[in-house]
């Protein structure tokens, strides 16, 4: 049977909103006549701003609220930033759509009175604003001459708070920027050589209720075949860590004819670990090759170092 009304459950945050609302409209776009309403609500994520995430905990940090909207019956599919889809959904749920991918890189912003430096010129003692331990743990393995502070709020918050001078400069994903109109204020790309990015960072994932197959059906036209396989690949390297969002995991990953390539890390909170490696194989075999990586990692100790990470963040009770 086909479904005449589509209810769409979205953070209400002004990024989820843009990303929401570019979905409603592609969706409207191949489905004329389909009428597709947005329901916005506050997760626990938006509402704790006043202490670090990886001391909350990061299981549906972001995303715990509008399942309960799909599970519930009161919305048929929700739109998430990827990054924050834990690896593992709740029973009765799946991810039915990958769309297409923005550029994954962290970005360096800076305040004005650091225009003419670099990541890797900023003089010492410079004070980072990142909320991400992945991002910390990279930035301190090669730049142990600066200074790392916490930052939340929305983007355009950490924005306000950078040019107000409580930081030299801040780390965020570039994906992000420019989706709100903040591309301008790219400083610099930051290689892959230095920061690996989270796992999905950079493309949106539409989860919805399993067994709705009209549901599927008029999603699927987002899919990107090629992001979906880069993505899969990341997050069955993630769940065979046994990690989060919340912890120092990055990966990269291209495809290159038949074949996908991905890059893979684990760091300790120091940065004075720092295990990284890269598995090769066909795209097909995607999240063979996640969990492969995964595999290698922790033979060469990448599991040891992540329960000193969880027994060290663990969120008090």
């Amino acid at each position: 049977m086909a479904l005449e009304h589509l209810r769409i459950a979205s953070r209400r945050s002004q990024l989820a909103m843009v990303q929401t609302n570019w979905v409603k409209a592609e969706l409207e776009k191949a489905h004329p006549g389909l009428a597709i309403s947005v329901e916005a609500m506050a997760t626990q994520g938006d509402k704790i701003l006043d202490v670090a995430l990886a001391k909350i905990g990061d299981k549906g940090l972001f995303t715990k609220e509008l399942e309960a909207q799909m599970l519930v019956g009161r919305a048929e599919i929700a739109v998430h930033s990827l990054k924050d889809l834990p690896t593992n959904l709740p029973e009765g749920l799946m991810l039915g759509c990958i769309t297409e991918r923005e550029d994954p890189a962290d970005a360096l912003v800076v305040n004005a009175n650091n225009a003419d430096y670099k990541l890797e010129t900023l003089p010492e003692g410079s004070v980072v604003g990142t909320s991400s331990l992945r991002r910390l743990a990279q930035l301190r393995h090669h730049y142990p001459h600066l200074e790392f502070k916490d930052v939340r709020g929305n983007v355009i918050t950490r924005l306000e708070k950078l040019d107000a001078g409580d930081y030299d400069c801040l780390i965020l994903a570039a994906a992000g920027l420019s989706r709100l109109g903040f591309g301008d204020r790219i400083h610099q790309i930051i290689p892959s050589a230095i920061s690996l990015h989270a796992v999905g960072q950079g493309a949106l994932g539409i989860e919805c209720v399993e067994g709705k197959p009209e549901v599927l059906e008029l999603i699927k036209v987002l899919e990107h075949g090629p992001t979906a396989s880069r993505c899969l690949a990341e997050r069955a390297f993630l769940r065979e860590l046994e990690g989060g969002c919340q912890v120092p995991i990055g990966v990269n990953t291209c495809i290159e004819g038949d074949e996908l390539i991905l890059t893979g890390m684990v760091a300790s909170l120091d940065g004075l670990r720092l295990i990284r490696d890269e598995r090769r194989g066909a795209v097909s075999s995607a999240e063979d090759i996640g969990k492969g990586l995964a595999d290698d990692l922790k033979s060469r100790g990448a599991g040891e170092i992540l329960k000193e990470i969880f027994a060290s963040v663990r969120p008090e009770a």
